[in-house]
């Protein structure tokens, strides 16, 4: 059973910062992707960030360029994502996703879409008060 598990949600400030950690499963290290995705109430489910495992190339959507990190300590077996500059849009439930797959191409566009991942964890809540 592959379980992952998002935390470190919680209530900030806008303008704050907010570090989530993803507890991943030790094969998603090889050569896989592991991804942040998040969802606000009324909305869709929509990508956030996305590292590489075997390179640790990293993946933005627009709205969190320049402010969100994404990065990982293999030998934890964990990703992070941490959040600055918060804004009162970036609050959801935050989730964290392996994809089997890490072809060139799919870094295009495709680590976006939320059917090409295999697992998920549970999300976690941040709340931005602004």
């Amino acid at each position: 059973d592959v379980q992952l598990q998002a935390s470190g949600g919680g209530l900030v400030q806008a303008g704050r910062s907010l570090r989530l950690s993803c507890a991943a499963p030790r094969f998603a290290f090889g050569d896989y992707t592991i991804a942040w995705f998040r969802q606000a109430p009324g909305k869709e489910r929509e990508a956030v960030s996305c590292i590489r495992t075997s390179d640790d190339s990293t993946y933005y959507a627009d709205s969190v360029q320049g402010r969100f990190a994404v990065s990982s300590d293999k030998a934890k077996n964990m990703v992070y994502l941490q959040m600055n500059r918060l804004k009162s849009e970036d609050t959801a439930v935050y989730f964290c996703a392996v994809g089997l797959i890490s072809s060139d191409s799919w870094y295009g566009s495709s680590w976006k879409i939320d059917y090409e991942y295999d697992y998920w964890g549970q999300g976690t809540q941040v709340t931005v008060s602004s």
